[in-house]
């Protein structure tokens, strides 16, 4: 075996020890996922009603951008889905954190760096989370199928899959940024409050971005964190079909590959300019 494979599988197997130790942990205290991700879904209900009255009052239109009153229900169920695989709840925090303590330092001398700790530890919380979260979402959506008219044809479910898994790698790679700003700053709270808030609106996770008047229309679409909810759930409501979906996953691959080049590269020079005393 050359040293190169050598290397390669003395690191995956340090990877896969931490991987499962991640999984172990999680399925030990983790059984609050199932009700906690029904409890979510309870807001569909006032959603439901919301659009509703909205369409009502609308005179009663056949689609306001682009959505029907039943596609708008099924966006927003969607949206849970993509939210699932994109959001990092705690993940900047934790790293500002960590290098405000100075608990950072145990990274610069074990045989694993900080992103891709986090990283395996986060996939870890995902994997338990699907696992244990399924039932619930087949419920709900059980109970919700009147309003999805059919199942996507294969390439567009295909499309589907393929953006949320390019949407965790985004919502992770971008949050673990913003957390690598903690190098420079010592306080990063207020910047991520004002993230969280861009996030909750400029994802699509309130509302489709498609019901924007331009020119907010085109400039929200052309920003990462449309990738974060919004475009999955329009890939399965065949919303973005053809050359729109393809140039769509493109940027998608495009924004996910920028951030990953920009955490490693924030941790880089972060840790270039980091300093900490005793022991």
């Amino acid at each position: 075996m050359s040293t190169a494979a050598a290397t390669f599988v003395s690191r995956f197997g340090v990877w896969w020890t931490i991987l499962r130790i991640c999984i172990e942990e999680r399925l030990v205290y983790r059984g609050d996922f199932a009700l906690g991700t029904l409890m979510r879904f309870l807001p569909i209900i006032t959603q439901t009603f919301l659009w509703t009255a909205v369409f009502v009052g609308a005179g009663g239109p056949a689609a306001i951008g682009g959505f029907t009153r039943d596609e708008f229900i099924a966006y927003y169920l969607l949206t849970y889905v993509a939210r699932a695989f994109s959001s990092m709840p705690g993940l900047a925090s934790s790293i500002a954190a960590q290098v405000r303590s100075g608990e950072i330092k145990k990274y610069l001398v074990q045989p694993i760096d900080l992103l891709t700790f986090l990283f395996l530890s986060r996939l870890a919380h995902k994997l338990v989370y699907y696992a244990v979260a399924t039932a619930p979402f087949a419920l709900v959506f059980y109970i919700c199928r009147g309003y999805f008219h059919g199942w996507p044809d294969a390439p567009t479910l295909g499309a589907f899959v393929l953006s949320l898994m390019m949407s965790f790698l985004l919502g992770f790679f971008l949050e673990a940024t913003l957390g690598m700003i903690g190098f420079w700053f010592l306080e990063v709270s207020s910047l991520l409050f004002v993230y969280m808030l861009f996030n909750f609106f400029f994802s699509g996770h309130m509302f489709p971005l498609t019901i924007l008047s331009e020119p907010w229309r085109t400039i929200v679409l052309y920003q990462p964190l449309q990738y974060l909810a919004y475009f999955p759930a329009a890939v399965f409501l065949g919303k973005v079909q053809g050359p729109e979906l393809v140039q769509g996953l493109l940027g998608q691959a495009a924004w996910t590959f920028a951030f990953i080049v920009a955490a490693r590269t924030a941790m880089h020079f972060g840790l270039k300019r980091y300093s900490a005393f005793g022991g």
